[in-house]
């Protein structure tokens, strides 16, 4: 009778223990994206090139996230995504291993989440789900350079980030990432916003500053990830949405300052500048209009358009470009995880010369920028998500 006793007690407390041990497992999901396809582009160094490309309308990717639940309403989250190219299968972001998001953190329904690591800005977080290529179209439609950074070209480094639950509607947050050196200032960066939703109504804005951005390998943007290096990136602006039945419609403003800019991520080692001149900032507004039409629940046509006015003021003078860019995607779905899609992008620059290599049509994702002030690309690509 003992040993049965004995038994039992022992099969409940197993069971027991095993039940709060499963109770407390960490869920953890592995997801991803394959996005390939062939580009067409003319003008690229007095040619054209016909060429296989990864990650257009979404960068290739596969990540793992999960959540562990702590109890009293707090879990643990965390998020490890790796970004390639699938043409060559090689790491994008600088080489990283998760150069795309790699934190960790708390999560609470009620206060909502302090994570830790490499993670988006506001700017990618709130603002670019009001433009075309953060949204639905992707790096074709970037606006020129990328200069906002509403296509996620960089990602901020040592960073600290606290986001919101949504109240009402209204959802908002900031990060902060260090510079990790004894200059408390030198390439730190920091940023903030927030968007509200009604309906089909979407309302967002967002700021973020980096110090010496591309300056160094341990700051929060390193010389291997950054857009433009510069003294002092400044980046602000606002966007709305409006849904209404299979359409939606939308307007963004963007303003991107750089103070003593010296180079561009997409252009690699070309200067900015011609020999002897000093270039004391870059300024772009961005004026952008949108639309998107979902003919049927496999089926939607978008269209974009952004008018930028370039500010360059150099040591021998001052001028101010205008940049056009255009573009039209359509995309059907075969199923819920795989669509096929086709994109043409067309970009003019034009007005006042800047003698450098800026006063030459260049859109991020092709091969390198136009022998000319225009440039046109034409993508037809399949998408897979798992």
């Amino acid at each position: 009778m003992n040993k049965q006793v004995f038994a039992l007690a022992v099969s409940v407390a197993l069971s027991a223990a095993f039940a709060q041990s499963a109770s407390a497992q960490t869920s953890v999901t592995l997801y991803g994206v394959l996005d390939e396809g062939i580009n067409y582009t003319n003008n690229v160094g007095r040619g054209h090139v016909y060429e296989l490309a990864s990650g257009d309308a979404q960068g290739s990717r596969w990540g793992l996230k999960g959540a562990e639940e702590l109890g009293g309403g707090l879990k643990a989250i965390f998020q490890l995504e790796n970004g390639f190219d699938l043409s060559s299968g090689r790491f994008n972001q600088g080489g990283r291993m998760f150069g795309r998001q790699a934190f960790v953190g708390i999560s609470s329904d009620t206060f909502g989440s302090l994570t830790f690591g490499r993670q988006y800005d506001s700017v990618v977080d709130y603002l670019a789900q009001t433009t075309a290529n953060g949204n639905w179209a992707g790096e074709l439609f970037s606006h020129p350079y990328d200069n906002d950074n509403t296509d996620n070209s960089f990602r901020l480094d040592n960073s600290v980030k606290f986001t919101s639950p949504s109240i009402s509607g209204f959802q908002f947050g900031g990060v902060y990432s260090f510079s990790n050196d004894t200059n408390f200032a030198n390439n730190r960066a920091y940023s903030f916003g927030g968007q509200y939703t009604y309906g089909g109504l979407l309302v967002a804005a967002a700021y973020l500053q980096a110090d010496n951005p591309g300056n160094g390998a341990n700051g929060a943007i390193t010389a291997n990830d950054a857009s433009f290096i510069a003294g002092r990136m400044r980046v602000f602006g606002g966007g709305i949405t409006y849904t209404f039945g299979p359409a939606t419609a939308g307007f963004v403003y963007t303003n991107s300052n750089y103070l003593d800019p010296t180079g561009n991520g997409y252009l690699g080692i070309t200067p900015l500048v011609a020999p002897g001149i000093l270039l004391n900032s870059l300024k772009y507004q961005n004026f952008e209009v949108n639309g998107k039409y979902q003919v049927s629940p496999m089926f939607f046509v978008g269209a974009q358009y952004v008018y930028t006015m370039e500010s360059y003021d150099a040591s021998n003078g001052g001028v101010k470009p205008r940049i056009h860019s255009f573009g039209l995607m359509a995309d059907y779905n075969l199923s819920k995880r795989t669509d096929v899609y086709i994109q043409g992008e067309y970009q003019q620059v034009t007005g006042d010369s800047t003698y450098t290599i800026l006063d030459d049509a260049f859109t991020p994702g092709t091969q390198s920028p136009s022998s000319t002030s225009k440039q046109v690309v034409v993508r037809a690509a399949i998408r897979h998500k798992f």
